[in-house]
């Protein structure tokens, strides 16, 4: 039996298994939803990776201002690493970015990604 199908809103903060490029697994790790509801119906979300950047810094990692809205226990940034994901295999909402995380997010996806 397949797992029901989870539909987020745009800023919501989700678990799922992130895919790695370079390997042929995944990694259970808090993710963005960048898409709008009406496109996640479909069955699809596209969202992008959350994560403590211990390793290295991105041009327009984006630190999360607010743990607690966004459901997340330390500090960590959004990257733009974005794909796109069954709704099946969204685990579970964590919370929601919040309104100055959502600004400075929507900044940096529209001057880095979309420059």
């Amino acid at each position: 039996m397949r797992p029901p199908s989870v539909t987020c809103n745009r800023w919501d903060v989700v678990i799922v298994p992130f895919p790695f490029i370079d390997k042929p697994t995944t990694k259970r790790r808090p993710a963005l939803v960048l898409s709008d509801p009406a496109f996640n119906q479909a069955g699809y979300t596209v969202m992008a990776m959350i994560t403590t950047g211990a390793n290295s810094q991105w041009l327009g990692d984006v630190p999360v201002t607010d743990l607690a809205a966004a459901g997340m226990p330390h500090p960590c940034l959004i990257r733009w690493k974005v794909m796109t994901l069954d709704n099946r295999l969204i685990e579970r909402r964590s919370g929601s970015l919040s309104e100055t995380d959502r600004a400075t997010a929507d900044s940096n996806f529209r001057k880095y990604v979309f420059s």
